[in-house]
């Protein structure tokens, strides 16, 4: 029953932690679209260090939050795969720090009247757009934001649970059978063995003449 609920687990966390990883690769699709942008307008790849203007760090930003979820749901595979107990507290770490970090910018945007201080000025114009864009699709992005952290707090949870589940139990020999089967032996009727009466007196008579002998 217990290995029958740890696979179910695992494949429900493997499910629900391919949808950040989905969120992750849009971020880093949606990060490449810019960057061409920028290429477009600037003439030059805003990675570059003899560039004249500010680094976009909203393009910055937005790529490295991408590759984040990435390697977090690299992790949230291998953890639900092996269910090590190592990679499973490091994969809730990880999806811990991102709560936090997610939590800390929407109560900054929602009490802090002048919370577009708090973020430097964007060269490329992109971090105006996204806000532009929430703004005329508050409602869609509202419940975008509300399902992916649904879904980081359920593969939380679910990490949780395959951890006190416990990883899986490999037999290597048949000794680790064997407290299962002593039981079974106890309550075994008696053996008897039926020896030829002429097959041991041949043996008595053979040890009397090998007796002699030695003497």
């Amino acid at each position: 029953m217990v290995r029958v609920l740890r696979s179910f687990i695992q494949s429900v966390l493997k499910l629900v932690n391919s949808v950040i990883g989905m969120a992750g690769l849009a971020m880093i699709l949606y990060s490449a679209w810019m960057i061409r942008v920028w290429q477009r307008k600037m003439g030059d790849l805003p990675f570059g260090h003899d560039s004249d203007y500010p680094p976009p760090w909203f393009i910055y930003t937005f790529l490295g939050l991408g590759a984040v979820f990435c390697v977090v749901t690299c992790l949230g595979h291998v953890a639900a795969e092996t269910a090590n107990g190592c990679c499973l507290y490091l994969y809730m770490v990880f999806v811990v720090l991102l709560l936090m970090l997610e939590a800390a910018l929407t109560v900054d945007v929602f009490v802090n009247q002048d919370w577009e201080k708090d973020f430097p000025k964007d060269p490329s114009g992109s971090f105006d757009q996204f806000k532009n864009f929430i703004r005329s699709n508050y409602d869609i992005c509202k419940w975008v934001g509300l399902f992916l952290v649904s879904v980081q707090g359920l593969s939380l949870l679910l990490a949780m649970i395959l951890k006190a589940l416990g990883p899986h139990q490999y037999y290597d020999s048949d000794d680790e059978y064997a407290p299962d089967r002593v039981p079974l032996l106890k309550n075994a009727p008696p053996q008897y063995v039926v020896v030829d009466p002429g097959y041991a007196h041949g043996n008595e008579a053979w040890n009397r003449v090998s007796g002699k002998s030695n003497r």
